[in-house]
Order: C-alpha cells, then sequence, then structure tokens
C-alpha cells in the first residue's frame, strides 16, 4: 500500500467510530460481571506480589509521585508511575486472566490504566466500566487479527496489544472523541514493545511488559486528547503495528471492528487457577490424576501431544525446561510444570521458589518429560492436554484435558475468584480484615467515585 494508495477510511477510523457510539448504560449484564470478576481478581493479584523483589525494584524506579494508588503500598504515585508498578504486580506472578483466543493477559494491562486515568482525572466508576470494557475487548480482538504471529516475531502479545487496548481503554473513559482516539492509537503503536528473550533465563522483563503497556496507552491517550497527532492508518499501513509486531499486514481487520460493540469477547476471558504459563495448565490437570493413579518411580516416560505454536515458550530447549534455571523460568517450563503436579499434588505459589524448582524428586520425573507436535492441536482457539506415561512394566497411562479449567468452558465463579483474593491478600502479608475492606472496594469500584485509598497499606 503506497500513500496514494491509503484508504478514505482507516481500521482505528473505524474502530474508534464504534468505541464512541457505545452506550456505556447499555452494557451487557456478562460483561460488567467479567470486568467486576476482573477487578477482584487483579486486586488480590497486586497484593500477593507487593513484597516480591520485582515490584520494590519497580516501586524504586518511580521518580514522580501523586494522587494515585500503588495497590499495597502507603506510597503514592504519578497516574504513570502507578499503572507501571500495579500493572507490574499484577502480572508478576503469572496468575492473571488470560484470552485463550490470543493468548494474553488483559487485566493486568488495561486495569491498571485506566483506574491510574479515573483516580487521576475524576472519573468515576461508571467511566473506568466503560474504560475497562473497551480496552479489555480491544486488546482481546486485536490479538485474533493475526493469530501467532506476534509470537513467532519475538515479541510478546500482552506487551504490544496491551498498549493499543490500554490506549483505547483509557481513551473511553476520558470521553475522548474519534479523531482524538485515533490519534492516541496512532502514538501508542510507537509506545508498543516487549521481546520474549527473558525465558532465556527466566529475567524479570516479562514481568514488567504489562505495566510498561498500561502507562504508554495511559500518555498514549492523554496525548491523543491533548491532539497529538498521530497516523491514522497504524494497524493496516505498509509500515503499520501489524507489520512491525506481526511481519504482516494482511491480517483480519473484521476480527477486531466486524462487530465490535455487538458481540463481546471479554465474556469469555479466562482466569487462572495455577500461577504459570497459561498453555501448561491443562497439562498440570493431566499431571495430577496421573499422580493418582501412578508412581513416579514406575515412569519410564511422559510424553505430550502438543500445538506446535507452544513449542518454543515452554518446551525449547528441552534440556532447559527439564531443569528450570530458576523459580521465574518454571512458570514458562511444561515440563517442571507437570512434575510438580504430579509429585506434589497441585501448583501453587510455593513451587514457584527458586528452592522448590531444585527438588531432586521433581527435577527426576521433568527429566522424563518429553513432547511431540500435533498437527490436529487447536491451539491457540483453544488449550487442551494429554500425556502419555509409560511404565516399566510397558503399561502406557494416558490422561486428556480438553480444555483450560477457568476458561469459557469451565470459568471461575464468583466464589471461586473471591476465595483466590483473599488467599492472595493473605500470601501478600494483609491481615483479614484490611483484605475484607479491599475486597469490598473492590466489588463496588464502578457504582461510585473510584476512591482507592482502601487498597494501600
Amino acid at each position: 500500500m503506497s500513500s496514494s494508495e491509503l484508504p478514505k477510511v482507516a481500521v482505528a477510523e473505524l474502530l474508534a467510530q464504534k468505541i464512541s457510539a457505545l452506550d456505556a448504560a447499555r452494557l451487557p449484564d456478562a460483561v460488567r460481571r467479567k470486568c467486576e470478576d476482573l477487578l477482584v481478581d487483579v486486586v488480590g493479584l497486586a497484593v500477593t506480589a507487593r513484597n516480591e523483589d520485582y515490584v520494590k525494584a519497580a516501586l524504586a524506579a518511580c521518580d514522580g509521585d501523586g494522587p494515585c494508588t500503588a495497590i499495597g503500598h502507603a506510597r503514592t504515585l504519578s497516574a504513570a508511575g502507578a499503572a507501571l508498578v500495579n500493572g507490574t504486580a499484577i502480572h508478576g506472578e503469572d496468575f492473571d486472566d488470560t484470552f485463550e483466543g490470543g493468548p494474553i493477559h488483559a487485566g493486568a494491562v488495561i486495569v491498571p490504566a485506566v483506574l491510574a486515568a479515573c483516580e487521576r482525572h475524576g472519573c468515576d466508576g461508571h467511566a473506568a466500566l466503560v474504560g475497562i470494557a473497551v480496552g479489555v475487548e480491544t486488546m482481546c480482538r486485536l490479538s485474533t487479527v493475526a493469530p501467532t504471529l506476534t509470537h513467532k516475531a519475538g515479541f510478546h502479545p500482552t506487551a504490544v496489544f496491551g498498549a493499543m487496548g490500554a490506549a483505547a481503554g483509557v481513551g473511553a473513559a476520558l470521553k475522548l472523541k474519534p479523531k482524538q482516539m485515533v490519534d492516541a492509537l496512532g502514538t501508542a503503536a510507537s509506545m508498543a514493545s516487549g521481546i520474549i528473550e527473558y525465558l532465556a533465563e527466566g529475567a524479570w522483563t516479562k514481568r514488567l511488559h504489562a505495566g510498561w503497556a498500561a502507562q504508554s496507552g495511559l500518555r498514549a491517550a492523554l496525548l491523543g486528547r491533548a491532539g497529538f497527532s498521530g497516523p491514522r492508518t497504524v494497524f493496516e499501513g505498509v509500515h503499520g503495528f501489524f507489520h512491525g509486531f506481526a511481519h504482516t499486514t494482511e491480517g483480519d481487520y473484521d476480527a477486531l471492528i466486524g462487530d465490535f460493540g455487538a458481540r463481546w469477547v471479554t465474556e469469555t476471558l479466562a482466569f487462572k487457577p495455577y500461577p504459570c504459563g497459561t498453555m501448561t495448565h491443562p497439562y498440570i490437570d493431566c499431571a495430577r490424576r496421573l499422580g493418582q493413579r501412578i508412581k513416579a518411580a514406575d515412569v519410564v516416560e511422559m510424553e505430550c501431544d502438543v500445538g506446535e505454536g507452544t513449542v518454543h515458550r515452554l518446551w525449547e530447549p528441552l534440556a532447559a525446561k527439564q531443569k528450570p534455571a530458576n523459580g521465574y523460568a518454571g512458570k514458562f517450563s511444561t515440563p517442571y510444570c507437570i512434575a510438580a503436579g504430579f509429585i506434589r499434588g497441585n501448583v501453587g505459589l510455593g513451587d514457584f521458589t527458586d528452592a522448590a524448582v531444585r527438588d531432586a524428586a521433581v527435577l527426576a520425573l521433568a527429566g522424563k518429560v518429553r513432547y511431540r507436535i500435533d498437527p490436529q492441536n487447536p491451539y491457540p482457539r483453544n488449550f487442551t492436554g494429554h500425556i502419555c506415561a509409560t511404565l516399566r512394566d510397558g503399561t502406557v497411562v494416558e490422561e486428556r484435558q480438553p480444555y483450560m479449567r477457568g476458561g469459557a468452558q469451565e470459568p471461575l465463579t464468583r466464589a471461586d475468584i473471591e476465595d483466590k483474593f483473599l488467599l492472595n491478600a493473605r500470601h501478600g502479608g494483609w491481615s483479614a480484615d484490611h483484605a475484607s475492606a479491599a475486597l469490598q472496594l473492590a466489588r463496588t469500584v464502578f457504582d461510585g467515585p473510584v476512591t482507592l485509598s482502601a487498597l494501600r497499606g
């Protein structure tokens, strides 16, 4: 597409028009409930990580104080600082929500960006609800325009789609006009970033990606509101977003804008039962059931059928995945997660410490875990698990998991999510009273002024 062939109406303009036309009062009940669930979940995740070294480092690196809440901390920050710290904390333990079609983690980006904007600019809970719904919907839909190609290009989809979703969400909360929204989206694409080299040694950068995307989208929305010009052909242009991050301009843009506002993929957002890479979850379920049927000492090999798109992040190099470098690297090792679930009977936050991933019994079993690519595997449309365990006597024992628990086919209930919140708050060192007050606030943020002081400390 040359400059002489630019479209009369660009994809970003169509998206901005659809966002502007939304009637906030007519959001489907299911979307509101999902946004309420999301808010409860992410607040608990920010609290559970508040004392971790990577959160302390992110907080210490912020040099701008202001009126906005860093969840779990007494210090208040600028809006951008709060978005950065909260997004980093929420995504830090990889226990946050997932959109199965992406896969991406929307809540850790969109909620911090929108809450910070609302707290700083005096928006009410109604604006926060609209902003979160629009931001999540935009981010999730973007991940389906060119499925799997962003990962293949070496980028973290949560990071790059997150900046765009946050710009849309904050823009909706602040009631940007369509031209301002187009400018915000055009600018956000130049702020988007996030490579996946953290996989090499379990570095912290993935944790930062959600927070960086949140503050980038927030800044882009404010620039758009102020009249700063961005390219309207940001998505489909020859040098545009998808060209840069997916190495194509031939995406399915109808997946983004076709029925935006009429059908909400936000309703299908999944909540995690395990604090690790999403695609490991069905295999953990299989491993836990196998651990109840057979003994680790009898296992010769455990072979897993997997989707090709998961191999480079969760399976290779296999020797390194069978012996993770540290606790964080263990979160992105399917062999380790399988072995931990088999040996320990469950997988929780305590299974991803540096000490936990050196457990000799777990590592011995992880060393027996292999994979084979199944060309019929439905990833990324659905996350499944299949393990064949071969025993010393030649017996083969199999387990299958047809979907991710916590996802669209077996969603967590509100009670499940609130139980998870309370466990996370306890893990983060909050008293029962503090956790109860924070939970009550999280339940009601959308009903009045956005006042988040109960989430501090």
